[in-house]
């Protein structure tokens, strides 16, 4: 075999394993990748069940209620719809009522947004851009 051929070989042969690691990444990345809705998502287009997905919106003022220790229940809105929620463990300490907040975590038989984990925002300006684009797009206005 000539060197040009050898050459050739081998490089077909790099390109053949490298594509076959990017399908092996892409398709473990695609089972644990988790897609942001809305409160209206939900509604238009609901998730599968037991689907891994983040919740975002504001909290609504006057849904927060502690329901035991580290249990809290609290509705996410885009003011147009409102999802209950419900998270165990310690909230974020810029968590609060009226303020932007993405939740992850699945739902559960009832309906009710079962969080894994909330993230709020972190200063009085800034707002996850897809809070921010489904709030307007939604509502007309950011608050």
């Amino acid at each position: 075999m000539k060197a040009k051929h050898q050459r050739l070989t081998l490089l077909l042969g790099a390109l053949v394993a490298l594509g076959g690691a990017g399908a092996l990444g892409l398709s473990a990345l695609g089972s644990r990748a988790t897609y942001f809705y809305a409160p209206s998502d939900v509604a238009t287009r609901p998730p599968a069940a037991g689907e891994a997905i983040r919740l975002g919106g504001l909290v609504l003022r006057g849904s927060v209620a502690h329901a035991g220790e580290a249990t809290v229940a609290f509705r996410v809105t885009d003011n147009a719809r409102t999802v209950p929620v419900r998270y165990t463990g310690i909230v974020p300490d810029l968590f609060r009522e009226g303020q932007g907040v993405i939740a992850e975590g699945r739902f559960d038989d009832r309906g009710t947004f079962v969080a894994d984990t909330i993230l709020a925002k972190h200063d009085e300006k800034y707002m996850p851009p897809e809070i921010a684009g489904t709030l307007h797009k939604v509502s007309g206005k950011v608050e």
